[in-house]
């Protein structure tokens, strides 16, 4: 049986805030015990459910759980963010502190201390910020490599052209590229130029020119946020957004529902082992508020999907 658990992401997006700090434990704990080994979180989670109105409380608790397991960190690769923590905490219309040098340098710094480690392994900018030179946050970042404080760096939330303008300075530069995209996908696709309720960035969505990137780019990994549309596939309390309502959803959600009854699986189970079908490049970031939730992303990793089933469900449209 193939098993590729150790290429899910366990996202801690609401750790200390929406799931409370025992349950983030037990969830922490389950994820180890299943064959996982990459956290991702960010400075800024998650400060719009926070009492205080900043970030922080996602790294905070998983920097407790790290403190209680220290023969843990070798195994873990541990990813954090920087650029969407509010200026203004508290204040609903306060900008981003965006992607300055002083405050990556300083962001880096706090993100450390409340994880608890010398070094993270991968640290994403979060969002764009075209304030700021791109050179200065290429070899701002960089710098932060060479230091030894990062192990490498990923992007998110970029169009396809700011990316590769940014690798490309970091070589002329000679310093650290970006080697990992973070956007949303999933195996439903919404109607273009439809706006999705709750996806805020205007270039968060992967498109057929960021799989044309990473086929030439096989150095680049796809890290994928929110794959199972906040659990649509499979609760009737989470309606699909208007977006998706279009003949192409009927078709997919068709040979998906097929492909789940062949597997003895469920919808969003199905969705994940898709992805992770699609090669060592894509990692889905799963979140979780429940063990149930988290063992049934754990168990998608082990189905073995044919390549005739790959097949009708990247053909359905």
């Amino acid at each position: 049986m193939r098993d590729l658990t150790n290429r899910l992401v366990l996202g801690t997006m609401y750790f200390g805030t929406r799931t409370d700090e025992a349950t983030s434990r037990v969830l922490l704990d389950r994820f180890v015990e299943g064959g996982g080994r990459t956290l991702d979180t960010a400075d800024c989670y998650s400060f719009w459910t926070s009492e205080s109105g900043a970030g922080g409380q996602s790294e905070a608790v998983v920097g407790a759980w790290l403190a209680d397991h220290p023969g843990l960190r070798t195994d873990l690769e541990i990813a954090s963010k920087v650029g969407m923590e509010p200026r203004e905490p508290g204040a609903p219309d306060s900008p981003p502190q965006g992607l300055g040098a002083r405050v990556v340098e300083r962001s880096c710094a706090r993100s450390l201390e409340r994880l608890g480690v010398d070094s993270m392994d991968v640290y994403w900018v979060h969002g764009e910020d075209r304030s700021v030179d791109l050179a200065e946050v290429v070899t701002t970042l960089g710098g932060l490599v060479d230091e030894g404080v990062v192990g490498s760096l990923g992007i998110s939330n970029h169009p396809t052209w700011r990316v590769e303008r940014a690798r490309a300075l970091a070589h002329a530069l000679g310093t650290e590229p970006f080697t990992a995209l973070q956007l949303s996908t999933s195996y439903l696709r919404p109607r273009p130029g439809v706006a999705v309720p709750g996806k805020d960035h205007r270039f968060g969505f992967v498109v057929d020119e960021t799989w044309d990137y990473l086929a030439e780019h096989p150095e680049m990994e796809l890290w994928v946020y929110s794959p199972l549309l906040l659990g649509a596939y499979d609760r009737s309390d989470r309606p699909l957004p208007e977006a998706y309502d279009h003949p192409g959803t009927t078709r997919r959600l068709e040979v998906l529902d097929a492909v789940a009854r062949e597997v003895g699986a469920r919808r969003g189970q199905v969705v994940l082992a898709w992805m992770l079908h699609r090669g060592p490049q894509v990692r889905p970031i799963v979140g979780a508020s429940s063990v149930e939730q988290l063992d049934e992303a754990l168990a998608a990793a082990r189905i073995d999907l044919s390549p005739e089933q790959v097949a009708r469900l990247d053909a359905a449209c």
